[in-house]
């Protein structure tokens, strides 16, 4: 099968012919219809501190997916061959303390799928059943294909009581968009969303309610006295990964504020601890999804209203991915999906 590798240890990636995964008796293997390009494949990419660290080369990277069931292990029961599915890409020790107190995202032995486990950015990928996610026929594949990132922006949107409270968002990528669209779907107020990037502010735009903040022309702080915001933001979702986006919402935070962070930096960051612990502020890490529970929120809140189709701005040839490495590199594009089957 084709698939799409790091397969050298510097910048890039190549599309290599691999073999078709055998599947254990508890696994499935998954025909690849559609995969979308997340931030950790720009770092794969990239090849940066963060992914010369965590990626074996060669690795079939990707982990934004969905696809159909193509063959069952033998001890797999309640899928069926041809079942349309995604599936949760962080595989883990089920007899840890966590996972046995059902907290299955915090196993501390947990391997992800395309990164230090084979990827989804293939024809095929096997996966433990335990992973498999069905999907619902009003979830059509360009939306699947987008459900793992969706999740982290659930997670994180969700991790605090937003109903009635003014948030901000640092960082317009994709999931940050996202993220505000879950924010105005459960009841925040005021929602603002902070970038450098005009196109990204742009794309945010989409999201209804939500007042966009160039940081190259004003600041967070005053684009919320200027918007009645007087005692800063209750809640903050850092998603860009940066120092400086970091430092600049634990600025803007109220006193007792929370701030939920999903933004990889690259490399270490520094931070003002002494205002985190004068402003009694609350720092969540959020590492992809709750296992199950975000799953099962993302596809109900899609069925009932939640709107994201148009932060899907490209969409592809699996053969063509340079292109849409070179739209996600730019800054120019919210969630590019690459068509690998139909």
């Amino acid at each position: 099968m084709q698939a799409l590798v790091k397969a050298e240890s510097k910048v890039g990636l190549w599309l290599h012919d691999v073999p078709i995964p055998t599947i254990a008796q508890d696994e499935v293997l998954i025909r690849i219809r559609k995969t979308g390009i997340c931030g950790t494949d720009i770092h794969i990419w990239n090849w940066d501190e963060w992914a010369r660290r965590m990626v074996p080369v060669p690795m079939v990277i990707g982990h934004e997916y969905t696809g159909e069931i193509a063959e069952l292990g033998a001890n797999v029961k309640g899928f069926r061959v041809g079942q349309r599915v995604s599936g949760e890409g962080h595989l883990i020790d089920r007899d840890c303390a966590a996972a046995r107190a059902g907290s299955f995202h915090l196993d501390p032995n947990t391997k992800s799928v395309g990164v230090n486990h084979p990827g989804a950015f293939a024809e095929y990928i096997a996966l433990p059943a335990f992973n498999v996610v069905a999907l619902p026929d009003d979830i059509d594949d360009d939306l699947a294909a987008i459900l793992d990132p969706l999740g982290n922006a659930v997670h994180v949107a969700l991790s605090f009581d937003l109903v009635g409270n003014d948030i901000v968002i640092m960082g317009a990528g994709p999931i940050g968009i996202m993220a505000a669209a879950v924010a105005r779907h459960a009841g925040a107020a005021m929602i603002f969303i902070a970038d450098i990037n005009p196109a990204r502010l742009k794309l945010a735009e989409i999201v209804p309610d939500v007042v966009t903040v160039d940081l190259r022309r004003t600041t967070v702080s005053d684009a919320a006295l200027d918007h009645g915001v007087r005692h800063g933001f209750s809640i903050a979702f850092e998603m860009s990964g940066s120092s400086e986006g970091l430092a600049t919402l634990i600025d803007a935070m109220a006193t007792g504020g929370r701030i939920a962070c999903l933004g990889l930096p690259p490399g270490k960051i520094e931070i003002d601890w002494s205002t985190i612990v004068s402003k009694s502020l609350t720092l969540k890490g959020i590492y992809g999804r709750e296992m199950f529970e975000t799953w099962r929120k993302s596809i109900a809140m899609l069925q009932h209203g939640l709107n994201i189709r148009d932060i899907i701005t490209h969409r592809i040839p699996a053969r063509e991915f340079e292109q849409g490495f070179v739209a996600m590199k730019s800054g120019s594009a919210g969630k590019v999906v690459m068509t690998w089957a139909e």
